[in-house]
């Protein structure tokens, strides 16, 4: 699998900003992607080094849609999967997210 394709995108919240300054990064990532994958990823795409990954898997929510007079149509988003990559203390930051802070 290719790096590109297991780092989906940036994972942008109240949240991961606030994990910015001690070097904590969210991203979006394939579901069949393991924790190693991730790391490798991660080193790969940034050129940084990874000290700890975890993940989670996020369920789909679910969500009422109105389909025109007195009809509502349910449905569930996708699920997700998230991950949390710590860089070690020697490690640089990864750019694009310092521009945001």
């Amino acid at each position: 699998m290719n790096a590109y394709d297991i780092i989906r995108k940036p994972l942008l919240s109240e949240k991961s900003y606030a994990d910015i300054q001690s070097k904590k990064y969210w991203f979006i990532v394939d579901k069949d992607a393991t924790k190693v994958d991730v790391k490798n990823a991660v080193e790969e795409i940034f050129k940084v080094k990874v000290a700890k990954v975890t993940t989670a898997v996020m369920p789909g929510k679910p969500k009422t849609h109105k389909a025109g007079k007195k009809k509502s149509i349910d449905i569930t988003t996708s699920e997700y999967k998230k991950a949390c990559v710590t860089l070690t203390k020697e490690s640089k930051a990864i750019e694009f997210f310092e521009s945001l802070s």
